[in-house]
């Protein structure tokens, strides 16, 4: 499985997400420009020009027209996907970290960071079909988590909002009032901060990746805890297999303690975990740094990681991974 590296980041990635067709990748980083990629070979497309700072995470419309990007520039902006056009612009008190349309990409779920004096919020938004419609209002604020909301996803039919973060505690919202409808339990789940999270590809479940150094799944609608995966390194980046029983997690150490260790690329791996029985099955190698994003393509047959290199490295399966 020979990787394909794509560099065109100055700086560490933050997020990858690839459109429903599964034939553009999309990668955020923290050096402020968007970029979009052909998901076979890896060529660059294009940038999406117009933010002064990092860049925490993106998602694309379900017809591939639209982009949706949330910066520590204190925006969530609106991109026309195929010009690299600036559509629309939220402005918000404080960064914007995590974005994502909702089924029908008539709603966009985008959180805001605590921030001087701000607490943070998880935000709706109406998306315009027509852009001359697009106002910057919200249709709903959700605030009382405490400290920094790392992801917030729809849930199954857009009707509940899920968040994760600092504070290691899994929320299920009612997205129509903000209502709080399920915490997870302190025992069985995680202990630290939740760096990240991701969704199945039928939304009936989702895994979580930790700093407690675990991955753990659940169930979308009850939060139930389905399993959990056990590693040896803080997790920054989970993804869930469209079309195999495989999840695969990434991490590393924080930026600031990767200067103290060894320069081994070998600490640096997308590890793969069987998604029932929980044992780790193989691992890529290849970052020169800690994994910060991964993303299965849609078709289940590569997958990609983004690494604090500034790398995207792109993993097309060899034939023996589809036997399994």
């Amino acid at each position: 499985m020979r990787p394909i590296l794509m560099k065109g980041h100055e700086r560490p990635l933050t997020f990858l997400r690839y459109n429903r067709d599964g034939d553009l990748l999309f990668s955020c980083a923290k050096d402020h420009t968007p970029t979009v990629w052909y998901a076979d070979n890896g060529d660059r497309l294009g940038t999406y020009r117009g933010h002064n700072g990092a860049v925490w995470s993106c998602d694309v419309s379900r017809d591939s027209a639209r982009l949706i990007t949330g910066s520590a520039d204190q925006t969530a902006k609106l991109w026309d996907v195929s010009t690299g056009r600036e559509l629309f612009s939220f402005r918000f008190d404080a960064p914007a970290r995590s974005v994502e349309f909702a089924i029908g990409d008539a709603l966009a779920v985008i959180t805001t960071d605590n921030f001087m004096d701000h607490v943070p919020t998880v935000q709706v938004k109406h998306i315009a079909e027509d852009l001359d419609d697009q106002t910057d209002e919200s249709a709903l604020v959700i605030t009382g988590i405490k400290g920094r909301i790392n992801r917030a996803v729809w849930g199954p039919l857009n009707r509940t909002i899920i968040t994760a973060g600092e504070d290691a505690t899994i929320r299920i919202w009612d997205s129509e009032t903000g209502k709080l409808l399920k915490e997870s339990d302190k025992e069985s789940g995680h202990q630290k901060t939740i760096s990240s999270l991701s969704k199945s590809s039928d939304w009936s479940h989702f895994i979580t990746g930790s700093l407690d150094k675990s991955a753990k799944l659940w169930d979308a609608r009850t939060l139930t805890l389905i399993k959990t995966y056990v590693t040896e390194r803080p997790v920054n980046a989970v993804d869930i297999s469209p079309t195999h029983d495989t999840v695969v997690l990434g991490g590393g150490q924080d930026a600031m303690n990767v200067t103290m260790t060894d320069r081994r690329a070998g600490k640096f791996e997308a590890k793969f975990y069987h998604k029932i029985l929980q044992e780790e099955i193989g691992g890529v190698k290849g970052h020169f740094g800690p994994i910060n994003a991964l993303a299965f393509n849609p078709d289940g047959r590569s997958f990609s990681s983004g690494g604090e290199d500034g790398y995207v490295r792109l993993h097309h399966f060899d034939s023996d991974y589809f036997k399994m």
